[in-house]
């Protein structure tokens, strides 16, 4: 049985065939001879759809020369392809059927390349396979090459990416009918993604409700856990909108009125997450941001409880380049979307976050997320 991603509108053809194109000029100042583009979001990106089965081989072969794009896709998963508009791109279809040998279809495509740059996120067996079959070709991955054609988003991208935000918001202001001591985290977590849906998304992709001791986890999910009066609770939520773009925000809560020294702390985070927003301007760099956050929390002795990145890029994938982290100098650019999201952590006893989308514009920056960034009091009886 093949693995189908859902469907999601695709750009128009004029859209797509801009992005090949850039795909291929990309390609070339690489010094690549091709690009070879699995299933996945790079392929989404690229002809709007993200592909079928991950067992058999499906890949868009976008030479650096001015030969036509090829899609190699198995007889049985082109109609999963049928909507993808392959004569307005100039895109050629290939099919083959079991029993024959794609990486031998792909190596005769490409005659003799010297240097192919594949998906990042292609399966070793077909890495391994093509490898086989184009023995004098260098392997190196795709994504050097097309995370720059991603990472700044165009005005549909960034619309797209305005309407997950205002859906995942809507979600954030209805937490109180559900978050009370009393109930599990797993409970809470269901009554959430249910709501994302109904919010707009077509379904959630993640669901973190980190409770007590458990919010100290970053990447908690959910648990059995009973949610208790006075726990500070982490709830980090998000998934795609029809169109294929992502959501991600985070906002904490606490069950009553918080201990002082979780309010005291909890402050100092909410300075270092806005003093981090507004760093945010082109031409300063990733390393510039994550620091603007690191340094409000290092200065009020909680550096060592941030331990994790300031930020990630968002689009069709939830996380994605620009990351913004230490040590990355990448300088921002208009149109390029990430997150700011400092945390603390004290293991064993709670953890808080606060996490927006952003948007670098020509002079500064356009936060998507618009919920309060206040600890969040809800009531802390079970009724």
């Amino acid at each position: 049985m093949s693995r189908r991603s859902l469907h999601f509108p695709a750009p128009d053809a004029a859209t797509l065939r801009a992005r090949i194109d850039r795909a291929r000029s990309a390609t070339a100042d690489a010094a690549t001879d091709a690009l070879l583009i699995g299933p996945g979001s790079d392929l989404r990106y690229v002809i709007g759809q993200a592909g079928g089965s991950f067992e058999r081989l499906s890949v868009l072969l976008v030479p650096a020369t001015d030969a036509a794009p090829t899609l190699v896709v198995p007889a049985l998963e082109a109609p999963g392809f049928a909507d993808v508009p392959t004569g307005e791109l100039g895109v050629e279809v290939v099919t083959w059927v079991d029993g024959e040998d794609p990486y031998r279809i792909v190596a005769d495509r490409l005659g003799n390349p010297g240097r192919v740059a594949v998906s990042d996120t292609m399966a070793a067996l077909h890495v391994l396979r093509l490898r086989d079959a184009m023995a004098g070709a260098e392997q190196t991955l795709a994504g050097p090459v097309l995370r720059h054609l991603r990472m700044c988003k165009d005005a549909a991208e960034l619309a797209a990416l305005r309407r997950a935000a205002e859906a995942i918001d809507r979600v954030h202001a209805r937490i109180g009918e559900w978050l009370r001591p009393g109930r599990t985290e797993a409970e809470v977590g269901a009554d959430i993604a249910e709501a994302i849906v109904e919010e707009g998304h077509t379904h959630a992709d993640f669901v973190i409700v980190g409770s007590g001791p458990n919010g100290a986890s970053p990447h908690h999910d959910v648990s059995d856990r009973v949610i208790e009066k006075g726990d500070v609770v982490v709830v980090d939520i998000g998934g795609p909108i029809p169109e294929g773009y992502n959501s991600d925000s985070t906002r904490t809560y606490v069950l009553g009125q918080p201990d002082p020294k979780v309010a005291e702390e909890y402050a100092v985070l909410q300075r270092a997450q806005e003093t981090a927003v507004r760093a945010v301007r082109p031409g300063v760099t990733a390393h510039e941001v994550d620091a603007a956050a690191r340094d409000i929390l290092t200065e009020a002795g909680l550096g060592e409880l941030f331990i994790h990145r300031t930020g990630h890029g968002i689009g069709l994938d939830v996380h994605e380049d620009p990351y913004i982290v230490s040590g990355n100098d990448l300088p921002l650019q208009p149109g390029m979307v990430f997150s700011i999201e400092p945390g603390i952590y004290r293991a064993g006893q709670w953890g808080a976050r606060i996490e927006d989308i952003v948007v670098v514009t020509a002079d500064g920056v356009e936060p998507l997320n618009t919920r309060p960034h206040d600890l969040t009091v809800l009531p802390d009886d079970d009724a």
